[in-house]
């Protein structure tokens, strides 16, 4: 599990609430019920209002993507490949077919499979590059309910802030009782300007980074099942597939997978 996203929500929530209380203001104060449900069920409603029904129950899947997810170690995938590449040197294409029941990527070994069975390399690539734009935009729609509820989640604080100032102007003659009923009236900003920012705008940059990780990915595989298909040396598809890891890292990383 990478626990970035965890950290990063804690540390900002935190900040919020050590703020509060620096001030001289009670946590309570700002944790108010009305608010935080406007908020946060309000802006979920809105942001389903904007997709499918499928695309809101997809989104409980991807927060569990964002916060609990570890990108996989791309290195690991190119020791992977060029052990498939050794043996298929060595004894033929077809002697890949039970070694690749205990690959754990679906992406890897389906592709393997479709190469194993004959595919003609231009269609190989034309299968697993199609597979690959599918999931861009797949990744891309699940990332933008988040980005579109950051969008909204200010201005559905805005119109808290507005319904609890209508209750403070009916109240003007409780003159004791008007500071803090226009504090709490501000308390829906706060969490609506927050949320944005502390939670559904960088779920979203989350989502769309771990997809560009699990794409390059899924490029690397691409490269190496076409180089394997054609019989390449293990050396040369090692060096090649090592070129696409992350600089500085490559090289080591991918000679200790392997």
């Amino acid at each position: 599990m990478d626990i970035a996203a965890i950290a990063g929500l804690v540390i900002a929530t935190a900040s919020v609430l050590w703020m509060q209380n620096h001030e001289g203001g009670a946590l309570g104060d700002i944790l108010l019920p009305g608010p935080l449900v406007l908020v946060f069920i309000g802006t979920l409603g809105v942001g389903l209002m904007g997709g499918t029904l499928k695309d809101g129950l997809a989104s409980v899947g991807q927060l569990k993507k964002a916060f609990l997810s570890k990108p996989k170690n791309s290195a690991d995938t190119v020791g992977v490949l060029v052990k498939m590449a050794e043996r298929a040197r060595r004894e033929g294409l077809l002697a890949l077919e039970d070694a690749i029941k205990e690959v754990d990527d679906p992406f890897l070994r389906d592709g393997l499979q479709t190469a194993i069975d004959g595919t003609d390399p231009d269609e190989l690539y034309e299968i697993l590059t199609a597979q690959i734009q599918a999931k861009k935009a797949a990744d891309k729609q699940n990332a933008k309910i988040f980005g579109d509820m950051g969008g909204y989640a200010p201005t559905v604080g805005i119109c808290g802030t507005v319904v609890s100032l209508t209750v403070v102007l009916q109240n003007l003659s409780d003159a004791a009782a008007l500071g803090p009923m226009i504090g709490a009236a501000f308390v829906a900003t706060l969490w609506g300007v927050a949320s944005a920012n502390f939670f559904f705008l960088p779920v979203q940059s989350r989502l769309m980074r771990l997809s560009g990780l699990e794409v390059a990915q899924m490029e690397l595989v691409v490269e190496g099942i076409l180089a394997i298909q054609a019989g390449s040396n293990p050396r040369s598809v090692a060096r090649k597939l090592e070129s696409l890891l992350p600089p500085g890292t490559a090289v080591a990383d991918a000679k200790k997978a392997a």
